[in-house]
């Protein structure tokens, strides 16, 4: 049964939070000033760089993101989604692509992007890339194709795969949210009306996948329906539908507080440009 004691070490996951989180302090601290005359040089040429301060606030919400990532895809709630409920697998799809994806995304200072995407010579790929539809696509296209049971059974089957399926969520995650919360001038974030259209684009791009799993007269995956039923009163039938409805919901709700905040931003922007008329 379930071990809730045991907490993934493995060395690619370990190993790969720590190397993040010692590559994001050496960027922020001792190749801060470095980084920033990078960027100024790329903004604007012969700028005098102005040495950022220390982002901290950046900072907690990067580490937040790493910590995140590790509590959904180390804790005693892998073993959960892996081996017995589909419900659980979902959660951890959550926590990677809304408040793992969204901090860390939030964590990256312009200065810190800006020697990348400031690139002349990538600036083609990254107006390809961060286009909303381009985004979008990408988002609904991954999160809906590793939801067929063939590759989504494999990943619970295979722990590679299911390593490769997680890094794909979390990347396609990056995509979805990059239009809303881009870190870089050189690519910033569309306009508010453009975001509340693409949110609520991304919606109803997302509701076959839900209502697939969650309208399904069968169980999609046969680990789940063959799985000890740790939760007595929760079938598999009930667990997949359970599973649906969270990630409708849950999406949703994040989507719906995103559009709201969009929105208050359009309608106060709307009223200064009025009250400057």
């Amino acid at each position: 049964m379930i071990d809730w004691t045991h907490w993934h070490n493995e060395p690619y996951l370990i190993g790969g939070l720590i190397f993040l989180g010692w590559l994001y302090a050496i960027l922020t601290g001792p190749w801060r000033p470095r980084l920033a005359c990078r960027a100024e040089a790329l903004a604007k040429a012969g700028a005098v760089a102005n040495i950022p301060p220390y982002p901290l606030s950046h900072a907690v919400k990067f580490y937040s993101a790493l910590v995140i990532f590790y509590l959904a895809v180390g804790s005693p709630l892998d073993q959960v989604g892996e081996r017995f409920l589909l419900s659980a697998h979902m959660l951890q799809h959550q926590l990677i692509i809304y408040p793992a994806a969204v901090l860390f995304l939030l964590g990256l200072p312009d200065w810190l992007v800006r020697p990348l995407t400031g690139r002349p010579g990538l600036r083609p790929l990254f107006r390809f890339l961060t286009h909303p539809l381009v985004c979008g696509t990408l988002y609904t296209t991954v999160v809906t194709g590793w939801h067929l049971p063939e590759f989504y059974d494999l990943a619970l089957q295979n722990r590679s795969v299911h390593i490769a399926e997680h890094l794909m969520f979390f990347g396609a995650a990056l995509f979805y949210w990059w239009p809303l919360l881009s870190p870089s001038k050189d690519f910033p974030p569309i306009s508010y009306a453009w975001q509340m259209l693409y949110l609520m684009a991304v919606i109803i791009a997302m509701t076959p996948v839900f209502a697939y799993i969650t309208f399904s007269s069968d169980i999609l995956y046969p680990t789940y329906e063959y799985a000890p039923r740790i939760v007595d009163s929760l079938s598999a039938a009930a667990d997949q539908l359970l599973a649906g409805a969270m990630m409708k919901l849950i999406g949703m709700s994040v989507a719906m507080i995103a559009f709201g905040i969009s929105f208050y931003r359009w309608f106060q922007a709307s009223e200064a440009r009025a009250g400057q008329a």
